[in-house]
């Protein structure tokens, strides 16, 4: 197989919350393999300036962009700035989103719409807008971050796992409305990744450090470099004719029960 199946140079790709994690992670992959990287936040253009100025010591052509997904008017705004500055979006990765973790019975119904317009209508949002530019020039990818809680259910998240699984599903009908155009709509399901954000509860003898390493196969927290293929791979011409699949990247958890406390 050509190396060159997997070669973005040329391609101009939107990264939503790329300023810092696992976006992060993914748009520096994409970056490498040759990729124009449109970084966006919505917290603070020096959270945007300081990220750029860590994708350019990588040697990766990166631009910025501060906008909320969730607003489709900023969007829009967003997206003709884009095609004007840099150039039309060959990929889009919707990676922006937040989290809550609060029992259903205690979540406030405000917190729980947030959630839902951050982490399912906003990836609806600027894929709206993205893709029209993509029907006319009859290429184009979109990667939706969904997550494990697009399939699994867990305490304190069930506003969370709402957005994704209706993520997962969205991007099958994405790809049912608009592989005729020759775009390819897939998603990507992360697992358990040693990021910043994790650094607290990966510590030996933390319960959910035992709980995560004890139940993925792999036997160990996910380094956020490991999505890079996948996001490469989606993003590439090597994945011309997959569509409307979410390929879990979470070291197994997915493929099996778990196994008992006990048990080596």
């Amino acid at each position: 197989m050509s190396i060159e199946l997997f070669n973005l140079s040329g391609k101009i790709a939107l990264v939503t919350g790329s300023t810092h994690g696992l976006g992060m992670a993914m748009a520096k992959a994409m970056g490498r393999a040759g990729a124009t990287i449109v970084v966006n936040g919505n917290s603070s253009q020096e959270k945007i300036d300081k990220a750029l100025v860590e994708y350019k010591n990588e040697g990766i052509h990166a631009v910025g962009f501060k906008f909320n997904v969730a607003d489709e008017a900023q969007v829009v705004s967003a997206i003709a700035e884009i095609k004007s500055q840099v150039g039309p979006i060959d990929i889009l990765v919707n990676n922006a989103g937040i989290i809550k973790r609060t029992p259903l019975e205690e979540m406030e119904v405000n917190d729980f719409k947030q959630i839902i317009d951050v982490d399912l209508v906003s990836p609806f949002i600027v894929s709206k807008h993205v893709v029209k530019d993509m029907m006319v020039r009859k290429q184009g990818k979109i990667i939706n971050i969904c997550s494990m809680m697009s399939e699994l259910g867990r305490n304190t998240v069930g506003a969370y796992a709402a957005a994704k699984g209706g993520l997962k599903m969205l991007t099958q009908n994405m790809a049912t409305e608009w592989a005729k155009h020759n775009i390819q709509i897939n998603g990507i399901g992360p697992g358990y990744f040693a990021t910043s954000q994790t650094a607290p509860i990966r510590v030996d003898g933390h319960p959910f450090n035992e709980f995560i390493v004890n139940r993925t196969p792999a036997g160990k927290w996910g380094h956020p470099d490991d999505l890079g293929g996948a996001a490469i791979f989606l993003a590439s011409k090597a994945s011309d004719f997959v569509n409307g699949h979410v390929l879990y990247v979470d070291g197994g958890i997915l493929a099996t029960i778990g196994k008992p406390s006990n048990e080596n």
